[in-house]
């Protein structure tokens, strides 16, 4: 019997599809392989039943979004995870990962976390003012969650976050039966230690799936690319407003005079940090090149 699903994990081999009836493990068909194209956690399938009770994808419907790593696929948005508390999350390493979001087509939400050690106001000001959904939440004490909890209503959310902001304990927050592993942060690194090691979606309701996923350091090279690299500015979305208006065509918007992005810095219509995160982004990027991309393919 064919049926229809939604991935909800894979592991080891296996793709667990929610048909809506059931839950049924599946293997791949080897023309995935051959095709060199993998599912994916959040893919809806096509899948064959068998009478065992477990079954084969057989195909994999068009998708809106995907993540290589982590490997995600029709997420609406990220749920960034920070922190100003011990770890404190790099502004860099949040912006990082807001540019892939936007390159994919993904929204994103900021939610700081541990406001109960520290207000999160100074991380908190800086995507309110880009106009990210920005919320201060503690795992510890339940605050804010029920404001994060109408942000993902009936949405597919992804938390991602540096290790030991707390994403499986406000994950276990929203819906205590999750159980999800968690490890206190070492007070000699000031970082935790990833508890998470594959990507799998849990429901909050029939509407509402969250994902957990593995920390920033996933959102390696894979995503760093030549596609962001093309767009990278306007990935920022408060540069947008000025990106025709500078002197020159083809300016950075790193150090050139005339360039409005500069000025809008200057005058406090942008963050420091993150025109910082994107000059470090830019000289990332800067190597790669379009004809070595097609000589490696």
């Amino acid at each position: 019997m064919m049926s229809r699903g939604i991935i909800e994990k894979a592991l080891s081999g296996f793709y667990y599809v929610n048909t809506g009836r059931q839950v049924i493990a599946c293997r791949a068909r080897g023309k995935f392989r051959k095709d060199k194209i993998s599912p994916l956690v959040g893919d809806w399938v096509q899948i064959q039943e068998l009478n065992d009770g477990t079954g084969y994808v057989e195909a994999i419907e068009p998708r809106k979004c995907f993540f290589v790593r982590p490997s995600v696929a029709n997420i609406d948005q990220l749920i960034v995870i920070a922190s100003e508390a011990i770890p404190c999350s790099d502004p860099y390493l949040i912006d990082r990962v807001c540019a892939i979001a936007e390159l994919k087509g993904c929204g994103v939400v900021i939610c700081i976390n541990k406001c109960d050690l520290s207000s999160g106001e100074s991380l908190a000001r800086i995507y309110e003012q880009v106009g990210y959904p920005t919320v201060r939440v503690s795992a510890q004490t339940g605050e804010g969650i029920a404001q994060l909890r109408a942000l993902i209503s009936g949405k597919i959310s992804a938390f991602t976050g540096n290790s030991g902001v707390g994403k499986s304990s406000i994950l276990n927050r929203l819906h205590p039966d999750f159980g999800i592993e968690t490890n206190a942060v070492s007070d000699k690194l000031g970082r935790g230690k990833h508890t998470t090691r594959h990507v799998e979606l849990f429901r909050l309701d029939e509407t509402t799936l969250v994902a957990d996923t593995p920390g920033f350091s996933s959102f390696d090279t894979a995503e760093m690319n030549l596609d962001l690299k093309k767009v990278l500015p306007e990935t920022f979305r408060e540069f947008v407003p000025f990106l025709n208006q500078c002197r020159f065509v083809g300016c950075s918007h790193t150090k050139e005079k005339g360039c409005a992005v500069l000025e809008a810095l200057k005058n406090g219509e942008i963050a420091p940090s993150r025109h910082a995160s994107y000059v470090k982004l830019y000289e990332e990027l800067k190597p790669l090149k379009e004809w070595e991309v097609r000589k490696n393919s």
